[in-house]
């Protein structure tokens, strides 16, 4: 919930089975803010009690926090009887919600060394839950993650298993997320912006997509949480294997001038080059049949032009219609009244801009429109757009009359976009 609004992720998302979170940064919020460590625990608290309970209603089955390593013991004793009374607050809180939600609660890490009254509650709550389906929530306290592989192996060597007995599902039956339907992370997301798992789950993050939110835990939102997912949506998961995008064959010097033709040519649209253009630039960028390119230039170049008279409702209803047609020919995986959404955002954005101090809010919506469009990151997309607004701000400079060396500047951003989107998408 966004402001009593509930938050939607768009049609056709693929939404992460299990989401791994190190809760980071609540010490450094509290800091910066002149408060003692414990004020920024509650605020972090109150974040992500929200996103746990977003996380079931975006549909993600298995939620895993990391709210105490086995290191945290270091800590100063008033700020480590905090932290774990905020989880015994919000296991108390909740305990009715598990059971009408079908949440099974599961407890990562020793047991042993928590308070009495913490120990118990979460053994209780995990019996009582132990055969809900619905959702699981994974409390990683007292956690560590080469601490649960000695266990692990501990347990292994106790039950006098024999080596050639010792597969990897047999050791994975050790841990202490065994029997679990989906006991390995699709996205790990860590706040704060530090970059490292801190040995989080090392056996089950072997393939996990890994996302690093900037802001810390107390500034986790619900939108911050769509986000990450949204990125991992985006993303083509091999698992070791190849895949092939069959339609990515283009040569990227030649789509850059087949665009740059058209893109020329919009000023004076009545002239058969400027669809002609089109036809073939997007016949050689996606890979189209003859009558395919000509129904989706058509489509673009119509979106063009209203938009050149920032008729901008009109030239998003047109570019729908495109990328329906490119979705349903190339089969990728986005939606399209999304892109074209951010397409028109672009486009309302980039015109006009002369300069590369004016770019970063640019590069943003370019770098969205690339990650949903060609199922990459963020971060894959960020070279993207930076070459594309690069090229943008060329043509915009050359439309202008202000040399025509600009539309050779703009033809080598383009050819290098091209060449850094086959790169990644191909």
């Amino acid at each position: 919930m966004l402001g009593g609004k509930k938050i939607y992720l768009p049609k056709g998302t693929i939404v992460p089975n299990h989401i791994a979170v190190v809760m980071d940064g609540n010490g450094r919020w509290a800091r910066s803010k002149g408060l003692p460590p414990t004020k920024g625990h509650e605020a972090g608290a109150r974040a992500i009690f929200e996103v746990i309970k977003a996380s079931r209603d975006f549909g993600v089955h298995t939620l895993t926090l990391w709210g105490f390593s086995t290191e945290n013991w270091k800590r100063p004793p008033k700020e480590v009887a905090k932290i774990l009374s905020i989880v015994l607050y919000y296991l108390n809180k909740e305990k009715e919600t598990f059971k009408k939600e079908g949440v099974r609660l599961v407890h990562l890490g020793r047991k042993e060394r928590l308070p009495f009254e913490l120990r118990n509650t979460i053994a209780r709550i995990e019996k009582e839950t132990k055969n809900h389906t619905n959702y699981i929530l994974n409390l990683a306290i007292d956690y560590g993650g080469r601490d649960e592989i000695i266990r692990a192996v501990q347990k292994v060597i106790k039950d006098g298993v024999p080596p050639q007995e010792v597969t990897e599902e047999k050791f994975a039956s050790y841990l202490d997320t065994a029997d679990q339907p989906y006991p390995y992370p699709d996205l790990f997301i860590r706040t704060s912006g530090e970059q490292r798992t801190s040995g989080f789950l090392p056996w089950q993050m072997t393939y996990t997509e890994f996302y690093f939110e900037e802001d810390h835990l107390p500034d986790m939102t619900v939108e911050k949480l769509k986000a990450a997912i949204l990125d991992f949506s985006r993303r083509r998961r091999r698992f070791g294997a190849k895949d092939k995008v069959v339609h990515f064959t283009f040569k990227p010097e030649v789509t850059a001038k087949l665009e740059l033709a058209w893109w020329r040519l919009a000023n004076i649209p009545e002239g058969k080059g400027f669809t002609q253009y089109a036809i073939e630039h997007i016949k050689e960028q996606f890979g189209l049949s003859g009558s395919l390119a000509k129904q989706a230039a058509v489509l673009m170049t119509e979106a063009v032009l209203e938009g050149k008279k920032s008729k901008w409702q009109k030239a998003k209803t047109k570019l729908v219609a495109f990328y329906k047609l490119l979705r349903n020919e190339l089969k990728l995986a986005f939606e399209p009244a999304l892109a074209a959404s951010l397409e028109v955002k672009f486009w309302q954005e980039a015109n006009e801009k002369e300069s590369t101090p004016e770019i970063h809010s640019i590069e943003n919506t370019a770098s969205q429109l690339y990650a949903e469009v060609y199922r990459i990151s963020i971060l894959q997309a960020a070279r993207l757009a930076r070459l594309r607004v690069l090229a943008a701000i060329e043509m915009n400079l050359a439309v202008k009359g202000m040399g025509d060396y600009h539309w050779a500047k703009a033809e080598d951003y383009l050819a290098k976009f091209y060449t850094e989107l086959k790169r990644r998408v191909a």
